[in-house]
């Protein structure tokens, strides 16, 4: 014996309640994400930094000491006094001057476009040789 129940209808899937489900979600992780951002923002602005202060001190040519020159161009070519020089030219040119007065200023120009790593390279050169009064320009 069958009985019978009526029209059999298809299970369908409540789309809107679907919906409103991901919109609920997705405003959520809209605004968690946000307050996570401003946590951030404000842990940044709250670090505390000790800044040097700027006082008064002789200039090299007060001081008697010409700084030796060293410039680094956008290709991380190397010039000392204006002279283009190879890397292991510059090495023995600061083992000269090191050798004469290591308290000898030594300026390094490099260019903004630079790589870092050729500024890194040169001061190491000037580590390496006991060279530790040294000071860096930004040249456009």
């Amino acid at each position: 014996m069958r009985i019978d129940l009526g029209d059999e209808a298809e299970p369908e899937i409540g789309l809107i309640a679907l919906i409103d489900c991901i919109f609920f979600l997705l405003m959520f992780f809209m605004v968690a994400t946000s307050f996570k951002q401003q946590d951030v923002q404000k842990k940044a602005k709250d670090l505390a930094v000790q800044l040097p202060t700027a006082s008064a001190t002789l200039t090299a040519k007060e001081a008697g000491a010409d700084p030796l020159v060293i410039t680094v161009d956008a290709r991380g070519q190397i010039a000392v006094d204006g002279r283009r020089v190879t890397l292991q030219a510059l090495h023995d040119r600061l083992r000269e001057q090191a050798a004469q007065d290591r308290t000898r200023p030594v300026r390094i120009d490099g260019d903004k476009r630079v790589a870092y790593q050729h500024i890194v390279h040169v001061l190491d050169l000037c580590q390496f040789e006991g060279l530790t009064q040294v000071a860096m320009r930004t040249r456009p």
